[in-house]
């Protein structure tokens, strides 16, 4: 995955909470699949040098690294704007890998966590949404430290017969299991898992944020 600033992050996000979401939503793809981590390379572009800016970075990426026992192998580093690119690599055994492409009729369609989240940290972040500070803690965090569900991937195995990282949202990434699976799904929206802070918000939000972010 490459993130942009002003893209996948706000500018002036924090550099420890960017080096973590960078590293996290690769670990996601590849818990998506049943995967173990095991490498990642990283290829890193800035403006300018900015030793600070670089600390808390490495700060959060190795935290995460080491959370999860992933090393760093290799890649790059260049001038220009501000742009992370990580390719990573895990193992599955062989015919246990979790695809897109073998759900069937008659199947459920489960998430993990709360959805909507982090679409409210990034309202809150730019001002749309005002929310109490312990509630503001909690969305933030969900939009600059995003868990990946790695132990979750792999206790999967056997058991899911699609699965998918849902980065995009859950009504988009759904629909590339339902394309690449040949089948239909119908969503019940009051059981949808949200956070109470999302269902304090709920009349005022609807479900948008919760199915499209």
């Amino acid at each position: 995955d490459t993130l942009n600033a002003g893209v996948h992050f706000p500018a002036d996000a924090d550099a420890a909470a960017i080096g973590h979401k960078s590293l996290a939503v690769n670990l996601s793809d590849l818990a998506a699949m049943g995967a173990a981590p095991a490498w990642f390379t990283l290829n890193l572009s800035l403006p300018h040098i900015d030793t600070p800016w670089l600390d808390g970075f490495c700060q959060g990426l190795f935290a995460l690294a080491q959370e999860h026992q992933v090393q760093l192998v290799g890649g790059d580093t260049t001038r220009g704007p501000l742009s992370i690119s990580i390719a990573i690599t895990g193992f599955v055994p062989r015919g246990q890998a979790l695809l897109r492409s073998g759900a069937g009729v008659g199947d459920l369609v489960y998430v993990t966590g709360e959805l909507g989240d982090a679409a409210l940290g990034l309202l809150q972040h730019y001002g749309t949404l005002q929310l109490q500070e312990a509630q503001c803690a909690q969305v933030l965090q969900r939009l600059h430290r995003p868990t990946p569900r790695v132990r979750e991937g792999q206790l999967l195995r056997g058991l899911a017969t699609a699965c998918i990282d849902i980065s995009d949202g859950l009504i988009a990434d759904l629909g590339h299991i339902l394309h690449a699976s040949q089948v239909g799904a119908r969503i019940d929206l009051a059981r949808l898992p949200l956070s109470a802070v999302y269902r304090q918000h709920l009349a005022s939000l609807d479900w948008q944020w919760a199915l499209s972010h």
